[in-house]
C-alpha cells in the first residue's frame, strides 16, 4: 500500500510539472485589444523610429527577431502588461515586456541576442493611422 500511495503521489507531482507550462502559455488578451493599424516605434536611445503593421499586437513582441518561427512562453499575461521569452533557432532569443498606457499606446522594453549580439532597448508604440 505504501508503495502505491508513493506512485500516486509521484504521478501527481509529474502531472501537476507538465500542466504547469501549458498554463503559463496564456493567451495574450491585452495584445488583442491594441488598435489595428500603423504603429510607430520610437526607441528611448534616439535610435530611428520603426514603423510596424499592427494586426494582432504580437508583431510588437519580436521586434529584432522577424521570423515567424521563434519559440514562445508567456511568462506574465496580465490585463496590462505582458512578458514573453522566445528562443529563435539558430538565431538568438529575446525576453520582451509590453505595458499598455492605451489602445493607442505602449511601453516596450526588450533584450536579448540576435544575429550573435546582445541587445536592449526601451520604446514607446504609437499608433499613427493606417498600415501603409
Amino acid at each position: 500500500m505504501r508503495n502505491t500511495n508513493a506512485l500516486i503521489l509521484g504521478l501527481g507531482a509529474t502531472v501537476a510539472m507538465v500542466a504547469a507550462p501549458a498554463l503559463a502559455q496564456g493567451a495574450l488578451a491585452m495584445l488583442d485589444t491594441l488598435d489595428k493599424g500603423g504603429w510607430e516605434v520610437r526607441y528611448r536611445d534616439g535610435s530611428t523610429a520603426r514603423k510596424v503593421c499592427v494586426s494582432t499586437g504580437r508583431e510588437l513582441l519580436q521586434l529584432r527577431h522577424r521570423q515567424g518561427t521563434c519559440n514562445r512562453f508567456v511568462v506574465e499575461d496580465g490585463a496590462n502588461e505582458v512578458t514573453v521569452q522566445y528562443t529563435c533557432r539558430g538565431n538568438g532569443y529575446g525576453r520582451t515586456s509590453i505595458r499598455k498606457e492605451r489602445s493607442n499606446l505602449v511601453q516596450i522594453d526588450s533584450q536579448g541576442i540576435a544575429d550573435g549580439k546582445p541587445f536592449q532597448f526601451s520604446a514607446e508604440g504609437r499608433r499613427t493611422g493606417a498600415c501603409n
